[in-house]
């Protein structure tokens, strides 16, 4: 397999991949990350698509370029990261009790040849309290997250249940992707 380059600064993608046990780097990508699609499978994966053309332009083309993307979904409305504190209890008031949406775009270029797709989970909370939602906001943990919320964190918790790849929630769908690239 190539050598990998993640376009991602996060840290969250970057532990999920070296669960996998890949040889990867990490070269964040400072592209602007302006789309005009509305649909959040798109959103992903045009902003996915972005990032890894990006990379792979500035990188020695002989790896392989992973870009994603991961937005939180309530009735088809992108949910992004919260601009501040009120604007996390809206989003966490507005998810309690309900079922709502995670997509993540995945883009891959490898030989000048891109190959996108996307992963969605479905992640359904327990209603939460007004208290409740303001002790969260108040540990710091919501407000670099979209959705306003960290699976993988305290906000677990929250959760009743999800449908599909709880790596998909966390911020990319490790299992897919390996399966994407074994093609």
């Amino acid at each position: 397999m190539k050598h990998i380059i993640l376009a991602s600064a996060s840290p969250r993608r970057k532990e999920i991949l070296e669960l996998a046990d890949l040889d990867f780097d990490i070269m964040p990508s400072d592209a602007e990350e302006i789309t005009a699609k509305t649909a959040p499978h798109e959103v992903v994966m045009e902003l996915a698509s972005i990032k890894a053309r990006d990379i792979y332009e500035r990188s020695d083309k002989q790896s392989m370029v992973i870009g994603a993307d991961t937005v939180v979904a309530y009735h088809g409305q992108v949910l992004g990261k919260p601009a501040d504190e009120a604007d996390a209890k809206r989003t966490l008031m507005m998810l309690s009790g309900q079922t709502h949406e995670v997509y993540t775009g995945v883009c891959l270029i490898e030989d000048g040849e891109a190959k996108t797709f996307y992963e969605e989970t479905k992640v359904t909370f327990y209603e939460i309290s007004e208290d409740e939602i303001e002790r969260y906001i108040e540990t710091g943990e919501p407000m670099d997250k979209a959705g306003s919320y960290g699976i993988q964190g305290k906000a677990a918790v929250f959760i009743k249940g999800i449908e599909g790849d709880y790596y998909n929630v966390v911020g990319f769908p490790i299992a897919r992707f390996l399966q994407e690239i074994r093609k």
